[in-house]
């Protein structure tokens, strides 16, 4: 696949590393000289020095016989603009567009981006879509990780096991002898920083991150058995009241009554904007990392406190700072991957990336075959998977144990007739099944075959 990324930002950098690592033909555009250096530099990818926009840069990076171009740079129009000439000059595919700028996003201004007018096929907009990750997390307490699949039906839960998590030392294999009726398959472990898929022998250890798949109406009964019993969050304080902030409040506000929020903002003018946009939370101006504000915004007694403001090193420390004053739960919005290996040592319960929130988003698109959805984990471990099953999938019509899988995928989830089936050796899928499963990097071109339309089909 030919695809043109627009913007060598974080996120940028990011798509293109994850599409050139499958041997996709990438071209960059920036107007940055030190930003295109860097990703000629770093990545197997072609770099454009120019103005993503105008024609003749399109033209230069080889927009008339490209099949997709995902415009992220930092400007909301610019990423507008170079969607329309790749439509009406090159009449490229697919376009995709990041739009930061709420006033477009507007459900009575939907039909702006509709082809007649701007033809942009994907909006993405990582603010709202990582409000909506932290407002999952906040919804199950305990978990570090929460991706609802096929209608929320299944759900994608990552906790961190600790020495007193009932699980630890049991072989996986002994889950459903000791959980008969829960629908869990355990997908992926992190230890010690590296990622595996593990075996039907394998054991979680103390300080192991598990991902796993359950039933969403056995999300509670999971979390106890993973020793996770804490009620939902009442008191949140969010740190910084840029979008996400905002968003994240406006979500929090919408939640069942007793839950409440407190914003804290160091710019003046920003903290009144804020303050405007909500209607019962609390905006206090002032500096996350000074305690008589923390103190003030009764850090102490908040079960959660979300630390999004737009500095990766200011989010850690106030997190650190509240957890320091008694706050239960902190999570940290992190950008940079350098990092996230040092946040469960340092005590903070959950990172958040964007960044992988929005790769996540575009890789569904760039995906073939019949793919619903696709989340990237653990900085490119591998890509858990919605699918619908044709009848010319070797998945379909046979015991699962006697299909082979390629190396490094696994089965998660089975859902019939809105019905979530946890897949056994004698389990059938069977034709317009949704199947969950989970591939690693390596296996993801195999797992599209099995989900593509074969030409003898019709």
């Amino acid at each position: 696949m030919k695809v043109i990324v627009c913007g060598a930002g974080q996120v940028g950098f990011n798509i293109a590393h994850y599409l050139a690592q499958e041997n996709n033909d990438v071209t960059v555009i920036d107007q940055r000289p030190d930003l295109i250096r860097k990703m000629g530099d770093t990545l197997d990818v072609q770099c454009v020095l120019g103005h993503a926009s105008h024609p003749a840069v399109l033209e230069q990076a080889g927009a008339a016989d490209c099949d997709m171009l995902i415009a992220v740079t930092a400007v909301d129009e610019v990423n507008m603009v170079a969607c329309q000439v790749a439509h009406s000059l090159f009449n490229v595919p697919t376009k995709v567009a990041r739009v930061r700028s709420q006033s477009y996003l507007q459900p009575i201004w939907s039909n702006l981006f509709a082809r007649d007018n701007l033809p942009i096929d994907v909006i993405i907009s990582p603010e709202i879509e990582v409000a909506r990750a932290i407002t999952r997390r906040l919804q199950v307490p305990g978990a570090i990780d929460v991706i609802p699949l096929a209608g929320d039906k299944v759900r994608l839960i990552g906790v961190r096991c600790t020495a007193d998590t009932p699980l630890v030392n049991t072989p996986l294999r002994q889950l459903t002898v000791l959980f008969p009726d829960l629908n869990i398959v355990v997908i992926g472990i992190v230890r010690n920083g590296k990622a595996l898929v593990p075996s039907a022998e394998d054991q979680m250890l103390p300080g192991d991150e598990v991902m796993f798949v359950v039933d969403s109406q056995h999300t509670a009964r999971a979390m106890t058995a993973f020793g996770h019993e804490e009620p939902e969050a009442r008191r949140i304080v969010i740190f910084g009241g840029g979008n996400i902030g905002t968003f994240l409040a406006q979500q929090v506000e919408e939640l069942p009554s007793g839950v409440s929020a407190k914003v804290i903002e160091m710019d003046p003018a920003r903290a009144e904007v804020v303050a405007k946009a909500l209607k019962n939370t609390v905006v206090l101006n002032g500096d996350v990392l000074d305690t008589h504000i923390l103190e003030e915004a009764s850090v102490a007694t908040a079960e959660t406190v979300v630390a999004v403001t737009n500095d990766d090193e200011t989010n850690i420390l106030a997190a650190l700072l509240a957890k320091r004053m008694g706050c239960k739960r902190v999570m940290a919005l992190v950008n940079k991957t350098d990092y996230a290996g040092l946040m469960s040592n340092l005590g903070i319960d959950v990172v958040i990336s964007p960044r992988a929130i929005t790769v996540s988003h575009i890789l569904q698109y760039v995906r073939r075959g019949r793919i619903r959805a696709v989340h990237s984990l653990n900085e490119g471990f591998g890509e858990l998977i919605e699918a619908d099953a044709l009848e010319t999938s070797p998945l379909v019509g046979k015991p699962l144990k006697e299909v082979k899988l390629p190396n490094g995928v696994l089965l998660g989830a089975i859902v019939r007739d809105g019905k979530v089936i946890s897949p056994r050796g004698t389990s059938v899928v069977l034709k317009g099944d949704r199947v969950i499963l989970f591939s690693t990097a390596d296996s993801v071109k195999k797992v599209e075959k099995m989900f593509s339309v074969r030409l003898e089909f019709f």
